[in-house]
């Protein structure tokens, strides 16, 4: 599905060094999982947090989230269905080519602390 899902943002999940380099020389292709999986991947906001636990639980890296306008990504930005039910956001670029994530793309970066921000959002759910 390539059509933006009404999302006004996308997030990626960034290690420090991929940030630095995004800042450094303006685009970045992720890191091992996205360069062997051909695209960038991203999440919509309400699986920022199962994305953190799943992947970056047992992180030992500084960690950035990296709030991105997907109308900068253009027709790269492609959804697709993961488990059978959640749809995720992946960027590809134009005609699959993969692509890298452009600096300009990005809107915001924060800091992420990991054990405050699981603990956060798991009091708000009780």
């Amino acid at each position: 599905m390539a059509a933006s899902e009404g999302e006004e943002y996308v997030y990626r999940i960034s290690r420090g060094e991929e940030w630095q380099e995004l800042q450094s020389s303006g685009s970045t292709f992720g890191g091992e999982l996205d360069k062997n999986s051909g695209f960038i991947h991203l999440s919509k906001l309400n699986q920022v947090q199962s994305t953190l636990q799943n992947f970056f639980l047992n992180t030992k890296v500084d960690l950035y989230l990296l709030q991105i306008d997907p109308k900068k990504l253009g027709k790269g930005l492609v959804y697709e269905v993961v488990d059978g039910s959640n749809s995720f956001p992946h960027f590809y670029g134009p005609s699959r080519s993969f692509s890298p994530l452009s600096l300009d793309a990005v809107t915001k970066a924060e800091k992420l602390s990991l054990s405050a921000n699981i603990t956060a959002n798991d009091n708000r759910a009780n």
